[in-house]
């Protein structure tokens, strides 16, 4: 380690650029397989406790094992987004160092349950990127990742489709895009209204409670959920119950080998990951975001949770996509609910499509999203929801 190397991480974010020489250097990376990140691998009582209190899952059968004893698990299972703590579906640490990323969709198909002593492993293929214009930053990048997860039998647990937005940090800085965006100022009203569907959500979770594929018709809505107003402690929550995090030694070194991924910070001189924006307004600010924001895997495991709140536990979430269309800051509170749209039988398996919408406090469209839900027959010719069994349904992946 160089005293000069030391000195590339400065208090001002690196200035990528998104030009010729970056974007071969990026498109020469499509096909490799790259090395996942090292965070959580080993799936524990409290590694599955702690990641559903992250995402604010109250759900029993993640959290509760004598619960779970009584269901046809034997015993408590994770929540379907578990596997991401190893490694969020589309991070964007590969190709145009210096330029910002923003998470923007997951489309994960899910084959199998995690257990309590299970160890995941993930690996990562780069499928392309594309350079396309930008109302935020005037041109950005899009990149897309498959991440594929698997257990420690070698048996893929889920796919993940992530796509993720790279902006040159000036450029989205001096457009301001959301310059007259203002934290949300709530009622009285407002406040015991999200706060009650907070708090009772509990009592609307379906449980041991069979939802039926005879019981579900097109038209229906899933019971909403509200997640908000969002906090530092939310976003905070949500890393710890990821396993992420790094200081002092362990977090310098690793900056001293990636600079521009670090910056300092410029009222104490500390590193930071760029990533702090997530926390910290005045850098948001840097990146062109009005003030602190969600992780997008934190608001697509939301999604799940409101979908195994409504189907029960005798159900399997089979693919969750949710996309991130708006920035979600501090203060905002997302309402997220679904319809049914289509119920069909495919290779022996009851199925039900659900488009899903995340709305915010202001009543915009903040994150369209899909569900693929295989239920429970009461036709004895259909195929039962297997625990630890692939069902391959080749649905299609939106890219």
């Amino acid at each position: 380690m160089s005293i000069q190397t030391e000195k590339e991480i400065t208090s001002d974010a690196p200035q990528g650029k998104i030009n010729e020489e970056s974007m071969a250097a990026a498109r020469a990376l499509i096909g490799s397989k790259l090395r996942p990140e090292q965070y959580l691998r080993d799936a524990s009582l409290d590694s599955i406790t702690i990641f559903s209190n992250g995402i604010g899952d109250l759900n029993p059968l993640f959290r509760d094992p004598e619960y779970g004893r009584w269901t046809r698990y034997g015993g408590i299972i994770a929540h379907p987004c578990f596997p991401w703590t190893h490694h969020w579906p589309g991070r964007s640490y590969w190709g145009l160092p210096g330029v910002h990323g923003f998470g923007v969709m997951i489309d994960c198909e899910f084959f199998r349950n995690v257990r309590p002593t299970d160890r995941i492993n993930v690996w990562n293929r780069v499928i392309d990127i594309q350079e396309k214009p930008s109302k935020f930053s005037g041109k950005m990048a899009m990149q897309y990742l498959e991440s594929t997860y698997t257990n420690q039998r070698d048996e893929v647990l889920c796919k993940a489709l992530g796509m993720t937005a790279r902006h040159e940090r000036k450029a989205s800085r001096e457009v301001n895009k959301y310059k007259d965006v203002k934290t949300h100022t709530y009622t009285e009203s407002e406040i015991q209204k999200i706060e009650r569907m907070v708090i009772t959500e509990v009592d609307r979770i379906r449980g041991v409670n069979t939802r039926h594929f005879e019981d579900v018709h097109v038209g229906d809505q899933i019971d909403e959920i509200a997640r908000g107003p969002l906090s530092m402690s939310d976003t905070m929550a949500f890393v710890i119950g990821s396993g992420r995090g790094a200081a002092h030694g362990a977090l310098l070194r690793h900056a001293v080998k990636h600079p521009k991924h670090y910056v300092r910070n410029e009222n104490g001189q500390g590193v930071e990951y760029t990533g702090i924006g997530h926390h910290r307004e005045n850098f948001a600010r840097e990146v062109g975001v009005p003030g602190m924001y969600d992780y997008l895997p934190q608001r697509a495991a939301w999604f799940a949770t409101a979908i195994t709140n409504w189907m029960g536990d005798d159900a399997v979430l089979k693919r969750l996509r949710m996309e991130a269309r708006l920035f979600n800051i501090q203060g905002d509170t997302t309402f997220i609910t679904g319809t049914v749209v289509k119920k069909y039988v495919k290779d022996g398996c009851a199925l039900v499509d659900i488009e899903m919408t995340g709305i915010n406090q202001s009543g915009a469209l903040s994150s369209p999203g899909f569900a693929t839900v295989m239920l429970p027959s009461k036709d004895i010719n259909s195929k039962i929801p297997l625990n630890g069994a692939v069902v391959d349904l080749e649905l299609p992946v939106v890219r």
